[in-house]
């Protein structure tokens, strides 16, 4: 299920937008809506979308657990640090 279930164009999109909702909404299909031949977006159902967003937030706390981990109590004031990358207020 890592590629999409279905192709529409944007034209075909705007005559089939009910049908391809329901598609992706209830049978859970993955629509790739292309433009000028190149997927230009991605439709899918909710479901997906919160299944996407619990991976998106463990990676997360995946990241924040290894830099918590790695953290060896130094800090850098944010003058000191927009000066060492020549940035200026």
């Amino acid at each position: 299920m890592g590629t999409a279930d279905y192709f529409v164009s944007v034209a075909d999109l705007r005559v089939h937008l009910s049908d391809t909702i329901n598609r992706a909404a209830y049978g859970h299909e993955r629509i790739s809506i292309t433009r000028r031949g190149k997927v230009a977006a991605v439709l899918i159902s909710t479901e997906d979308l919160e299944r996407f967003e619990r991976l998106e937030d463990e990676a997360d706390l995946k990241a924040l657990r290894a830099a918590k981990a790695d953290d060896d109590g130094a800090r850098v004031s944010l003058d000191d640090l927009l000066e060492e990358n020549g940035i200026t207020r």
